[in-house]
């Protein structure tokens, strides 16, 4: 450990950050021709070898290195360099990061220093918040998709409550996509890889007059899966979806500018969980009849087994309408904006519970989720040169949730309807005083109130419940920003954070859930201490940040084994959460045709108070499941999806022909992450390397590009979650989920741009 701390502090490791370089070298792709920068600060520098990248963090335009919290960038360029095609894909190249899918998005978890929410009631809220085009999307599974037509992505780390509010008590990630541009551009891009998966993407943006712009974007992705089912022949694990994304912005003035944003999504995957680990003498659910033989036949179990058996398909299907209306005024001195939006998604997911496909024993899952979400946002946003900076503003949000959800007909039987609505409105403002030159006071709060509502009806019992909630909080951030000398500043801030009061709406809810009411809001603390710096004419970045956060009444799905071996989920308050450790970004250009980049996490994420935890499968008294009901006690232990290091690396570099007019274009990217922690042995994940490497051939002006690239470059068979279900089995059964490069493969991306 020792050794790992001093290598992560002096230079960041073997890993990539992303961080400085996020527009500092040239892409490995045709470039497009960027917009100037507009009033709203969604821009990035259009000189490709600059070091100065801005971000929109903390809700105005700053050059990362000015901002006093710790926050990523990712580029356009990191993406392609790591084949980063879908919102799953960001596991690789932000090391404080963990994404982990799910059989529908409704269920997936995103995690920020160890920190997430993993539950299956659709009122829930995340503890990572995730905003698109100053957006913030009340249900992540929007996306839970590709990432087409990205400029940037912006991870910010800890609590984000008193800017960005609801669902940013463990941090934000924050996408910003591309704007219109000022002349006439048309990008064609294409993918095939090994493994059978095809992508295309068409953009074109320009100006229809003088003050109106355009910008268009489709995308088309079709993969069979990378998984067999050897019960139907057919490919699983795998996704098609189509996108289409549209923005116009009109200039009427050189003070306002108005944005309009329309977005839609169709798709659909499937999902599987094949067996890892399996005792001879498994039986399916007491069934003396259904040996492995029977219910498994022809899976080879271990580690690198990758097929399942099964005769219906665990997947979703999604649809999604998005449109925003962005108006930014500049008043000669501070800008006025409103952000109005309106958002509705539909999805269909189904599971194959009994995860085989012996004939006459069938039992599904199905369920429909819906979503219909309305914001408004009215910000104030000083001048970014005065000595007193200021952001303030008002911020309102209702947001409904519909559910219905069936399974059965043999064991585990439900049939249910909810609805599950909330409506939020508050209060916010940040303050940036400059009592010295170089010494800066930090300031900012927001207060809120929230009212939650729902009607659970039970059509299998025949029985309605419902109720609701009213909520009212406060949250502040305070700090300390000290510029040290040129290109280097320190800040030291305390912020808090909080996540709403949600009802349990999911299988099992009864009287007893009715009158517990909500489970109790989440509360966090953060502590930062953060080196911001760069040297060698900026040559050169190193960034590093020390945190501390402390979580209350953590909201956590737990786990039930009823007496058939059935898993039933609830929600519930774990007790008291801690996640310390640090944060290095790295950066380095030697050359100009030459980038390395590195960042890492070290985490230390340990439940300070879980008396109350269920027992996993099979777990016995000398185990530590006592009690009636049984539970366990998980005090001092690691906290889940907290691995202690993830750690990132790249490299890109390009060569000039000469009178070819060719460039040639190499790069690499690394990616490290340690083992899970789990009291449970069948759930703790293994830890892994992922290497991708990828070579190209580009003409100067970079109007068009060919690619080719390997994907996980070693072959490492790896897991992101590992599922302990022996108690369906009555014997050892262990199941994992197979990421997209769960086997290496290879491909090739052309794009051409006029």
């Amino acid at each position: 450990m020792q050794i790992k701390m001093a290598l992560l502090l002096a230079t960041g490791g073997l890993c990539y950050g992303g961080m400085a370089t996020a527009q500092a070298v040239p892409d490995t792709a045709a470039a497009e021709p960027q917009a100037a920068p507009a009033t709203i600060a969604q821009a990035t520098p259009t000189d490709p070898d600059s070091a100065d990248i801005v971000v929109t963090a903390q809700k105005r335009e700053q050059n990362i290195q000015d901002v006093p919290l710790s926050v990523q960038v990712v580029g356009e360029q990191q993406l392609r360099a790591n084949n980063v095609v879908d919102f799953n894909d960001l596991n690789r190249v932000a090391p404080s990061l963990i994404i982990r899918p799910a059989e529908t998005p409704a269920n997936a978890n995103i995690s920020i220093r160890g920190i997430g929410t993993l539950a299956f009631s659709p009122g829930v809220e995340p503890s990572v918040a995730i905003v698109l085009d100053d957006v913030p999307l009340a249900f992540q599974a929007r996306a839970f998709t590709d990432l087409n037509d990205v400029e940037r992505i912006e991870v910010l780390r800890g609590p984000q409550t008193t800017l960005y509010g609801k669902s940013a008590s463990a941090g934000l990630i924050n996408i910003v996509t591309k704007g219109p541009t000022k002349t006439f551009t048309a990008t064609v891009r294409g993918m095939a890889t090994s493994d059978d998966e095809q992508q295309i993407g068409v953009g074109v943006s320009g100006p229809i007059t003088d003050t109106l712009g355009y910008r268009t974007s489709l995308s088309f992705d079709d993969f069979a899966g990378n998984s067999n089912n050897l019960a139907t022949g057919k490919k699983v694990n795998g996704r098609r979806y189509f996108s289409a994304h549209q923005k116009f912005r009109w200039t009427p003035t050189e003070a306002l500018q108005v944005d309009l944003g329309i977005d839609y999504q169709d798709g659909r995957s499937t999902s599987v969980r094949p067996f890892i680990a399996l005792a001879p003498n498994a039986i399916l659910r007491g069934n003396l009849a259904f040996t492995p033989a029977v219910f498994a036949p022809g899976i080879v179990v271990g580690p690198q087994n990758s097929a399942v058996y099964t005769n219906f398909p665990s997947g979703n299907q999604y649809n999604d309408f998005a449109q925003s209306l962005r108006l930014s005024y500049d008043t000669g001195g501070p800008t006025i904006m409103s952000i109005t939006a309106h958002d509705h998604y539909n999805s269909h997911d189904q599971l194959d519970n009994d995860d085989s496909a012996i004939p006459n024993y069938d039992n599904r899952q199905t369920g429909d989720f819906g979503t219909e979400q309305f914001s408004q946002e009215l910000r104030l946003v000083s001048p970014g040169n005065d000595r007193l900076r200021y952001t303030a503003g008002l911020f309102f949000n209702t947001t409904t949730f519909d559910r219905t959800f069936t399974r059965g007909p043999l064991f585990s039987i439900a049939r249910w309807a909810a609805s599950n609505g909330s409506e939020q409105i508050s209060g916010f403002g940040q303050l940036e005083y400059d009592v010295l030159p170089s010494t800066t006071l930090i300031g900012g709060g927001r207060y809120s109130r929230e009212r939650v509502d729902y009607v659970y009806n039970d059509l299998v019992a025949n029985r309605t419940y419902g109720g609701n909630s009213v909520d009212y909080y406060g949250t502040y951030k305070l700090g300390l920003q000290q510029k040290i000398v040129k290109d280097v500043t320190a800040f030291l801030t305390f912020a808090t954070g909080h996540k709403g009061e949600a009802y349990d709406i999911s299988s099992g809810f009864n009287q007893l859930r009715a009158d517990g009411g909500p489970v109790k809001p989440e509360t966090s603390t953060d502590w930062e201490l953060g080196l911001r710096s760069q040297f060698f004419d900026r040559r050169v970045t190193y960034n590093v940040t020390l945190f501390n956060s402390r979580f209350k009444n953590f909201q956590a799905q737990a786990v039930d084994i009823l007496p058939d071996g059935t898993q039933n989920f609830r929600l519930t308050n774990v007790g008291r959460v801690r996640t310390k450790g640090i944060e290095v970004e790295t950066a380095f250009r030697p050359v100009t045709n030459l980038s390395i980049g590195a960042s890492g996490t070290y985490l230390d994420a340990t439940y300070l108070s879980f008396v109350g935890a269920p027992c996993y499968a099979l777990q016995t008294a000398a185990q530590g499941c006592v009690g009636t009901p049984a539970r366990q006690d998980l005090s001092g232990t690691r906290a889940a999806q907290a691995p202690k290091w993830k750690l990132t690396a790249n490299y890109e570099y390009w060569h000039d022909l000469g009178a070819t007019g060719l460039d040639i274009v190499a790069s690499g990217a690394a990616t490290y992450q340690s083992s899970q922690y789990s009291r449970d042995p069948l759930a703790r994940v293994p830890g892994y390397t992922i290497v991708n490497g990828q070579f190209g051939v580009r003409n100067h002006d970079r109007t068009w590009a060919v690619t080719g690239f390997i994907n996980n470059l070693f072959d490492k068979q790896y897991r992101y979650l590992y599922n302990n279900v022996s108690g369906s089995y009555g014997a050892t059964a262990a199941q994992g989920y197979l990421p997209r490069d769960f086997r290496r493969y290879g491909g090739v991306r052309l794009s051409y741009t006029y």
